[in-house]
């Protein structure tokens, strides 16, 4: 989004523009309306994501992506890899949701639910509550090494350790299972050891190492530099679009003054830069619509505070479009861009719902002998044979059994007269079809295998076919 022709910018780049030198970003921690609903926003996400771990649901960890053994459980459904279509779905309905809250307000999801701004904002108050304000953090930086740097360092260092084993403990915890990953230790030297399987370990330490990395040295270099989110943006964002802007018109030109003037000449910015001194990733809102603004609002609370002691109007910056800002009009909050991603959400979600309503927790599928499509056996009788495999995927214990339908000169032969299976559990039955040579016709019949739940819950058919060629 560019800025009017009407308001001149200086396009002269910054010698700070050029220096590759990565700088460390202290903002100051400011408060106001939109920066208490960031905070219970995030905070709420941090909470959710570190607790569902622990909640059990019919005896077994409630939402559990249990990959070693194929099973993802989530409440009270049970998916397996070949349920993939479930998941895919997922991420497109994401997406699609991110598209649709993008074209309307903007980069809200950047500044209020990302994973990477909750863990930088937890990280950097860590460092508040260790070296002070923005002030004293930034001092602390230039300060030479001396044995008190080194020990506050040290303390931030490990409480930042203590904080991603927690996160990659949470993560995963999800896939290995709360028990798996808290409930086994052995004895080694004298002291509790965890004892996990290899992969555990490895996950552990890449996740760890991810969350340090992220948040406590990367920060908004992973928002500016490789999330891709920040660089399609513009392609999403219309004229309607709320975004984070600074009132070029009224603030301009910028300058200093007494408490309670205002002076004929100069706008409403008082050149305090409180806005750069809040900004998370260190950017100056006055000079427009910038790729690095994840629209946490900073800010606009920043600049209304300062207002207020001014004496000035509020929203010098403030959540508007470029429709209100630029050509002074009424922004259109309805416009077919975002009907169309209502209607797509829409039917998105209502195919998801209907399949997952309508889905069967029994699964069977049927393979064949290839190598001898029928036999001739001891008492003369047309055989065939199949493997049947039948898997449970509800999450209780449940009895099957598995017949024929009604085909006449056709008898199933099964080695159990039902199949008990645990929750999740598969099995693989060998059967077989024999038939009197007399009493069918020669080719292939249509024959249909039925498995039924024993309590009568859960019913399933599949189609096969008894052939009488290729006997001995």
């Amino acid at each position: 989004m560019s800025a009017p022709a009407s308001n001149p910018i200086n396009h002269k780049i910054p010698v700070h523009e050029v220096d590759a030198t990565k700088k460390h970003v202290h903002p100051r921690f400011t408060d106001g309306f939109y920066q208490r609903i960031r905070v219970v926003t995030m905070y709420a996400l941090l909470v959710a994501f570190l607790v569902l771990p622990w909640l059990q649901y019919d005896g077994r960890q409630a939402i559990w992506f249990d990959v070693p053994s194929q099973h993802y459980y989530i409440f009270g459904v049970t998916l397996f890899p070949q349920d993939f279509f479930y998941l895919a779905a997922f991420f497109i309905i994401a997406a699609f949701a991110l598209f649709m809250v993008t074209v309307y307000a903007g980069r809200v999801w950047c500044g209020y639910a990302c994973p990477q701004t909750i863990w930088v904002h937890l990280f950097q108050h860590v460092e508040k509550w260790v070296l002070g304000e923005r002030n004293q953090r930034i001092k602390f930086d230039k300060e030479p090494y001396s044995a008190k740097k080194i020990a506050k360092k040290s303390l931030i260092w490990m409480i930042w350790f203590v904080l991603s084993v927690i996160t990659a403990a949470t993560f995963v915890s999800y896939v290995s299972g709360t028990q798996t990953l808290y409930g086994s230790w052995q004895s080694l030297g004298g002291l509790p050891f965890p004892n996990w399987p290899t992969w555990v370990w490895i996950s552990m330490f890449i996740f760890t190492f991810a969350t340090y990395a992220n948040a406590a040295y990367m920060r908004e270099f992973m928002c500016t530099h490789i999330c891709p989110y920040g660089r399609f943006q513009s392609v999403m964002f219309d004229k309607d679009t709320l975004i984070v802007s600074y009132d070029y018109n009224r603030g301009e030109p910028r300058g200093h003054r007494k408490k309670g003037t205002h002076p004929d000449d100069l706008g409403d910015c008082v050149e305090c830069t409180m806005c750069v001194q809040v900004c998370p990733t260190g950017i100056d809102i006055r000079d427009g619509l910038q790729v690095e603004c994840i629209q946490c609002a900073a800010c606009i609370d920043a600049c209304n505070d300062i207002m207020d002691k001014v004496g000035y109007p509020r929203g010098l910056i403030r959540y508007t479009t470029e429709r209100q800002l630029v050509e002074n009009e009424p922004s259109k909050y309805l416009r077919p861009r975002l009907f169309a991603y209502i209607f797509l959400l829409t039917a998105l979600i209502g195919v998801v719902a209907y399949t997952l309503l309508d889905r069967v927790p029994l699964e069977m599928d049927i393979r064949r002998d290839r190598n001898q499509l029928s036999s001739l056996n001891s008492e003369g009788l047309i055989e065939n044979s199949y493997i049947v495999k039948i898997t449970n995927k509800t999450q209780q214990p449940h009895d099957y059994k598995l017949t024929l339908s009604a085909t006449q000169g056709l008898d199933l032969r099964t080695r159990f007269p039902s199949l008990p299976l645990d929750a999740g559990e598969s099995y693989e039955m060998p059967v077989s079809i024999v038939a009197d040579p007399k009493l069918v016709q020669h080719g292939e019949l249509p024959v249909e295998f039925n498995v039924d739940s024993q309590d009568g819950t859960y019913h399933i058919t599949k189609s096969n076919v008894f052939t009488t060629q290729g006997q001995d």
